[in-house]
């Protein structure tokens, strides 16, 4: 076979960046990612990246893709979920393991600013693709390692996936009701919480390599960005011995702060964290008497008195429809939701005027509606240039990018590192 490696390697030399497909505006255009990574905080960590421009090159292995392929409802054969997790990222076969295949890796790495992986810790050290050897092809690289409880200590080596950081953060011991068991997130919390900390992780990684000019590595656990997000727990638990119980969909803090059915068998979600905001819903309501009690003056005051609070607010929006409490709670500037199910969330004419949920073009499925990208910018906004690809799809182009020739990338393919 036509030896692969660096060196037979004819084109741009390395760190040298070939014009991308789709040249893009976005504010991270020009930056250039590798996603290593499977389910789901990696991968949709380079999602957010190429939404606002990165050029995203996805590495799968040529008979194990990504499992989010396969990961829930499927149209036509083709996994949806995939869609959007593999939006706007280039598709390449890749077995890292294959010498062949990490030669070819370390080229990549040469031209590109960040490598995202989640491997077990130990996995990318065992086919020679560790950080020594990754910084050594190039130095300014940034590379973020996504684990379930970090890269030391006595957990480093156990399997990790989000629902388990979703227990062991505490977020599962205060979901649920009072009576009832620990309740888990019937979707990936943990893994989208650590996906968004992961793209800060990066351009906080990428900002320092401005004033240093060297990359660094990110090691990211899937337990701490959930911990984070839980607020001051370990602050309460170490000041006052506090352990926060599960309270159903009361807060501990706050009242009134519930979800309540109307009239008409709908629900509505009422938050009163202000206290103005509570006054509010409590003069709706009809019981304004109690603003004037001393407990009504705090959070924590109100919170112990969330019976009361809640007969009061749940008694008036039962003798209502969901249009009509809607309408009163907005007149008296009081703070409610209605409950959307998926349906509703696409029909609501304020996601509507955000553009929060847009059409992509996809080649095998025909224009798709998906979430759009995650926040607005004035002057470089972000976009949706595909839905995600087949898997290998642009292999043959990303190969004979970095100077491969016909011959070179089937002689790869023969030899199983494609």
């Amino acid at each position: 076979m036509t030896d692969p490696s660096p060196a037979a390697m004819t084109g741009p030399a390395a760190g040298e960046r070939p014009a991308p497909e789709s040249p893009s505006s976005g504010p991270l255009a020009g930056l250039r990612v590798l996603d290593l990574a499977t389910l789901f905080a990696g991968p949709l960590a380079a999602t957010l990246l190429g939404d606002y421009g990165a050029e995203v090159i996805k590495v799968e292995h040529p008979q194990r893709p990504d499992p989010s392929r396969g990961h829930g409802p499927a149209k036509d054969g083709i996994g949806l979920w995939w869609k959007l997790l593999g939006r706007n990222k280039k598709t390449v076969t890749l077995d890292l393991s294959h010498p062949d295949g990490r030669d070819v890796l370390l080229r990549l790495a040469a031209g590109a600013d960040v490598v995202i992986e989640n491997f077990r810790p130990g996995t990318l050290e065992r086919w020679g693709l560790g950080w020594g050897e990754l910084s050594a092809a190039n130095p300014r690289l940034v590379l973020a390692r996504i684990t379930g409880f970090g890269q030391f200590g006595p957990y480093a080596r156990r399997p990790g996936f989000g629902t388990l950081a979703e227990a062991m953060s505490g977020f599962a011991a205060i979901t649920g009701e009072p009576d009832g068991p620990p309740t888990l997130p019937p979707f990936g919390l943990a893994d989208a919480i650590a996906a968004m900390a992961t793209s800060y992780a990066v351009m906080a990684a990428l900002h320092g390599r401005a004033a240093t000019g060297r990359g660094q590595v990110i090691d990211l656990a899937l337990i701490e960005p959930m911990l984070t997000v839980l607020g001051p727990q370990p602050l309460w638990y170490d000041q006052l011995g506090h352990i926060q119980p599960r309270t159903g969909n009361r807060s501990a803090n706050v009242a009134p702060r519930n979800t309540y059915r109307t009239a008409d068998g709908s629900w509505v979600a009422v938050s009163a964290s202000a206290e103005s905001v509570a006054e509010r819903v409590m003069r709706l309501v009809g019981r304004p008497e109690v603003i004037d009690e001393p407990w009504f003056a705090t959070g924590a005051g109100r919170a112990r008195h969330a019976d009361e609070l809640d007969t009061a607010v749940a008694g008036w929006i039962a003798r209502h429809d969901r249009a009509e409490v809607m309408a009163a709670f907005e007149k008296a500037e009081a703070a409610v939701a209605p409950i959307y199910d998926i349906r509703e969330v696409m029909a609501d004419p304020q996601y509507q005027a955000l553009g929060s949920i847009t059409e992509v073009p996809d080649d095998e499925l025909g224009t798709l509606r998906m979430q759009n990208v995650l926040f607005r910018l004035s002057e470089t906004p972000g976009a949706i240039r595909w839905a995600g690809r087949p898997h290998g799809a642009d292999t043959d182009e990303v190969l004979a990018a970095l100077g491969l020739t016909g011959p070179e990338i089937d002689g790869l393919r023969a030899a199983g590192a494609l």
